[in-house]
């Protein structure tokens, strides 16, 4: 989309001058057709006064309309045209298309405003790739660069307008050969801003659910969109109670609603944020008093609804609103009586304003439109609308969100376009202009607040689309006390890139350095309070890996491969084992594996850290041989086999979550004595109340069970903030024949835990019997 590169600075460029504007007595320039003060009439001669509706825009306030059209319908009032911005055009332009005002507060009821306004599709829905870099730096913060000039850029709005603009084009597609709004069930005007010029665009014709979503680009909230080749932003900054427009629809009288937002006190004008809110707010409320004062108290009515503390994003409280707004109506009934029709014209009236019919259609074609460097088509296969099947809403927004599964759309829409063998299904694309290079920041810290801690920073990039076949390069960085370097390339080998996409092959390299504590190997069922620390080697690793994988849908990814690891055990001594010949002192130890290995994951959790619903399992097998530079190794002894497993299943009930954790571990493979085993335990949710690593084994086995409660409500960009217990029990052993159930190591800890936005953030106390009690503080996951 072109001009999209600074929209913080152009908005705060367009607020200034407006707010600084000498000329506010006028109609706003740039209205889209027709002369500003005399538009269509909205019909023939009625017999009574034509009556216009103007709906202003407020956010979530808005809903507080619906309240009020239910009471004009229920007192036969009736409502020749409309004219509406923002929220105001969304409830305003929904029932110009014939939706009633029960049907409208049903549906508007049964949103879920959080799934709504996400950043993001449910992340059970997206592809294994997606879901995998969730699970390494958190996805609240995406950066991406320019096109052109390959500066850093954020994305255009918080939160995705994506669910808003299905829900808008579901409701409006019974009316979408309507020739102009005029022909809408009730005539219709919406009032969007351009975003370089200032100018207000009133919306008197072309496709409905776009204008409406032009009308509520909220500055900061949601991108702002591009029609016929304006850069549009929300209707309120230049028009948001729209008396004008109404008026020159030809009307005798106007029925005002104003639910605007008041402007804060001088306690929000601490932040940048404050300041800015404040400052559009301000704009908006001086453009609505100038349309205050265009109303006639003779034969104009205004009802302004009092919503107290219900704000603009008081989506939550959707029944609140729409019970003040209905309130209030009925307070001014005395006012409303005298435009009241009598039943019979009432009911004339209401089927002259029914939605009309719009029987299923065969799709007679599939196409796409607005990519530039992605390749959509190649999703076709996995589309589950294709010619020759009858057009389906549910599936078309099925589609529109497999689309936007692949996180290269900023938006998805489609339109139904009418063609002489049936209905044209386009999806229209806008791609992210701060992709396809996109890179993520984190950090990870670790402390016992007695001297033993890590600090890394972690950084990611994924360049997708690196040739037409939809190939990727996904890379994560991390500096600090355990630096590391991990890169993958994934080229898919069939049509298809999204979650249900055909096999890809994936090429891989991992390199680490970490300084790992060891302790003397204790038995499963000796004291762990003063473990006997042996040293502390550094282990460096390079592994490279090629997989064959196969995409199962929205459940995960199964892949089978090769891997050649290579292992450096440097510790600070002599590394001393024991061989056949008797003790060997060693420098360093050095070990080469080349493997077989399979890896199975499905996940369905909704969240990688803060899960309230789902589950999550990986299985990863491997077979192969592996060689001790210093060691002579039999044959026999060469061969290895490994197993490793993690469940986890997650449920919720109101602020309260239980999650359910198994992990196991088990090697079979040559013992060096002396050397600590293959998998360590220990740790903060690793079996809290032992030291980080202080249990190794070729066997491990770790259930945790988790209960945490939300302690705020949910932010739109992060989970908030909780508390939480854990109760742990698992055990290290030498070998893996010798996993029992009994004796178990038992854990616990307690926590303050919040989503940061960088990572997981947690302050814990950790206590275990045989352990011992301790502090930690910890960003990253456990």
């Amino acid at each position: 989309m072109s001009g999209s590169r600074s929209w913080c600075a152009r908005l705060l460029g367009v607020v200034l001058a407006l707010l600084t504007s000498a000329v506010h007595a006028q109609m706003p320039a740039g209205v889209s057709g027709g002369d500003p003060e005399v538009d269509t009439l909205v019909g023939p001669a009625l017999g009574r006064a034509r009556i216009g509706l103007v709906l202003s825009g407020g956010g979530a306030r808005g809903l507080a309309h619906v309240g009020v059209l239910e009471v004009l319908e229920r007192e036969r009032i009736p409502v020749d045209a409309i004219a509406g911005t923002s929220m105001g055009a969304i409830i305003g332009g929904l029932y110009a298309s014939g939706m009633g005002a029960d049907e409208m507060r049903r549906e508007l009821g049964a949103i879920d405003w959080g799934a709504m306004f996400a950043t993001r599709l449910p992340r059970e829905s997206l592809g294994q790739r997606r879901k995998e870099e969730d699970f390494e730096i958190s996805p609240a913060i995406e950066i991406g660069l320019e096109r052109l000039g390959g500066q850093p850029m954020l994305p255009i709005g918080s939160v995705s307008s994506r669910e808003l603009e299905l829900l808008l084009r579901r409701h409006t597609l019974a009316v979408r050969r309507a020739p102009s709004f005029d022909g809408l069930p009730i005539p219709f005007r919406a009032v969007a801003t351009d975003m370089e010029s200032g100018e207000a665009v009133v919306f008197r014709d072309g496709d409905l659910a776009q204008a409406l979503r032009a009308s509520m680009s909220v500055p900061g909230l949601f991108a702002p969109i591009e029609v016929d080749g304006r850069i549009l932003g929300d209707g309120g900054l230049v028009d948001n109670l729209p008396v004008d427009v109404a008026r020159a629809m030809g009307v005798d009288r106007i029925i005002a609603v104003n639910i605007g937002t008041p402007l804060a006190g001088r306690e929000t004008l601490g932040t940048v944020t404050g300041v800015t809110t404040q400052m559009i707010n301000i704009l908006t409320e001086q453009n609505v008093q100038r349309s205050l004062a265009r109303l006639d108290p003779r034969r104009d009515l205004l009802i302004a609804p009092p919503l107290g503390r219900l704000t603009s994003a008081s989506f939550d409280r959707a029944a609140d609103l729409v019970a003040a707004g209905r309130e209030h109506a009925e307070r001014m009934l005395p006012q409303l009586a005298a435009l009241r029709l009598n039943e019979t014209d009432w009911q004339a009236h209401r089927r002259a304003q029914a939605r009309p019919q719009d029987p299923p259609e065969p799709v007679a074609s599939v196409r796409f439109e607005g990519q530039d460097l992605t390749q959509p088509q190649r999703l076709a296969p996995v589309l589950a609308l294709r010619p020759g099947q009858d057009f389906s809403v549910e599936q078309a927004e099925r589609d529109s969100r497999v689309l936007a599964a692949s996180g290269d759309y900023m938006q998805v829409d489609y339109r139904v376009e009418d063609l002489p063998a049936g209905a044209g299904l386009v999806y229209r694309l806008a791609e992210k202009p701060w992709g396809p290079n996109y890179f993520r920041l984190g950090l990870a810290l670790q402390s016992d607040f007695a001297g033993q801690g890590e600090f890394n920073i972690q950084l990611s990039h994924n360049r997708h689309w690196l040739d037409e076949a939809g190939s990727e390069w996904r890379n994560r960085v991390q500096l600090g006390s355990v630096p590391r370097w991990f890169s993958e390339l994934y080229v898919p080998l069939g049509a298809g890139s999204g979650p249900a996409s055909d096999w890809f092959v994936a090429l891989s390299t991992d390199l680490s350095r970490r300084r790992q504590t060891t302790y003397r190997s204790i038995g499963p069922d000796e004291d762990g309070r003063d473990p006997e620390v042996l040293g502390d080697p550094v282990r460096s690793s390079l592994g490279v890996g090629i997989d064959l994988g196969q995409p199962l849908g929205e459940l995960g990814e199964w892949r089978i491969g090769l891997v050649r690891q290579m292992f450096r055990i440097q510790p600070e001594s002599a590394y001393t084992v024991r061989t056949e010949a008797g003790s060997l002192a060693l420098q360093s130890l050095h070990a080469r594996e080349e493997a077989l290995r399979s890896t199975l994951v499905m996940d369905q959790l909704d969240h990688a850290v803060f899960p309230r619903s789902g589950w999550r399992l990986r299985l990863e097998a491997q077979t192969g041989r592996r060689r001790l530079d210093e060691l002579a190794l039999q044959e026999a002894q060469r061969r290895f086999h490994r197993v490793e497993l993690d469940l986890a299943e997650v449920a919720s009930r109101g602020r309260h979550t239980v999650d359910l954790t198994l992990k196991l571990r088990a090697a079979r493979q040559s013992q060096v004595d002396g050397a600590p085993g293959h998998y360590t335990l220990g740790g903060f949710h690793q079996l809290s109340g032992y030291e980080t690593d202080q249990l190794s084994g070729d066997g491990v086995l770790l259930g945790r069970l988790t209960w945490q409660v939300r302690l705020t409500g949910r932010p739109v960009l992060t989970r908030g903030v909780f508390a939480g217990m854990t109760l742990e029990a698992g055990n290290a052993w030498a070998l893996p024949r010798e996993m029992r159930l009994t004796p178990l190591r038992w854990g616990t800890s307690a926590f303050l835990a919040a989503d940061t936005g960088i990572g997981p953030l947690y302050l814990g106390l950790t206590w275990a019997p045989q352990g011992r009690a301790g502090i930690t503080l910890r960003l990253g996951r456990p």
